[in-house]
């Protein structure tokens, strides 16, 4: 890493790479005790492998017709980061000539089939590329949930292979002639899943991300982590949503702060680091039934404070989008 606002790409590794492969453009390709007995261990050392992945070219050919792709990030993991990426898929696909796919990168804890209500379905392969999960007529989903024998196993790999897994997913998902936003929802944190993305997204290019944070600063110190990440990476930062802040109750409409902003909230965070604020989504008890039910929280219950905040968020994209292709 430098000390500026660039970042070195992460090294590249063959897919059945051992733990410790040094990348095959180090110098020590091929020849550290790490490659020994790797069947790539010649072609490394060989130095053929070192040029551009082709893959990369590739994925920007797919995407082609993709016009906005959108990675939606947290810091810290319990923050309800691909809840928020469902609710906005949910709302950004309300418009019936609006098509949106959501990509699942979180190789190991796979959670928008749930959310979209599409767990119980399976993917199809056909000529030409993996076919996304149909939620309704404008939204599909892509995950490794659906390719797992059981809803309970646990997907144990390492790098390598879950980069391998990213790669398939952006080069053989065919998502059709066009689609007019791509989610693309990743673990928490800034590791193997973000370096892959970006890396494979390199030509077609990111259009932003939507970080989620929740008030308190256990949750803020991580999210200070992600909005470095996205400045050395070099992707723009569209915004910061501030989940569960403040319960309203159903009932009397009152707001009780649960996660108390003690260092101001992500609002103050923002302000000081000079990143939008895309607005703050309290809690409602409802929004977790309506995760596990796989329905649309914001058709469900139109007249919640959370439902007007989520459509703020969502109207705030759309208004960044639409400038900027004027």
């Amino acid at each position: 890493m430098t000390n500026d606002n660039t970042m070195e790409q992460p090294p590249q590794k063959p897919e059945d790479a051992p733990e410790h492969c040094p990348g095959v453009e180090s110098a020590d390709a091929g020849k550290s005790s790490a490659c020994d007995g790797c069947p790539n261990q010649q072609i490394c050392a060989s130095g053929e492998a070192a040029g551009p992945d082709p893959a990369i070219a590739d994925i920007a050919r797919r995407l082609a017709g993709v016009r906005r792709k959108v990675l939606i990030l947290s810091g810290k993991g319990g923050v309800g980061k691909s809840t928020t990426a469902a609710n906005l898929a949910f709302a950004l696909s309300h418009d019936e000539n609006t098509s949106v796919g959501v990509l699942d990168v979180d190789i190991t804890g796979p959670s928008i089939p749930l959310l979209l209500g599409v767990a119980d379905d399976r993917v199809h392969q056909t000529s030409s590329g993996w076919t996304p999960v149909a939620v309704d007529e404008t939204l599909s989903c892509m995950s490794i949930a659906f390719m797992l024998p059981s809803k309970d196993d646990a997907v144990i790999w390492r790098g390598p292979k879950k980069n391998g897994m990213i790669k398939q997913f952006l080069r053989d998902v065919d998502w059709g002639d066009q689609l007019d936003w791509m989610l693309v929802d990743t673990p928490p944190g800034t590791s193997d899943e973000h370096l892959s993305v970006v890396t494979y997204l390199k030509d077609a290019g990111i259009d932003g991300a939507v970080l989620v944070t929740t008030p308190q600063e256990v949750a803020l110190q991580d999210v200070r982590k992600e909005i470095s990440f996205c400045r050395k990476v070099g992707v723009p930062i569209l915004g910061v949503v501030e989940n569960m802040a403040g319960f309203v109750c159903p009932g009397c409409k009152h707001t009780s702060d649960i996660f108390r902003p003690t260092t101001g909230g992500a609002r103050a965070m923002c302000a000081a680091l000079d990143v939008p604020f895309l607005g703050s989504i309290p809690l409602d008890p409802r929004i977790m039934r309506s995760a596990d039910s796989g329905v649309s929280f914001m058709d469900e219950f139109p007249d919640s404070p959370a439902t007007i905040a989520y459509q703020a968020v969502v109207d705030h994209l759309e208004s960044v989008f639409s400038s900027s292709s004027e």
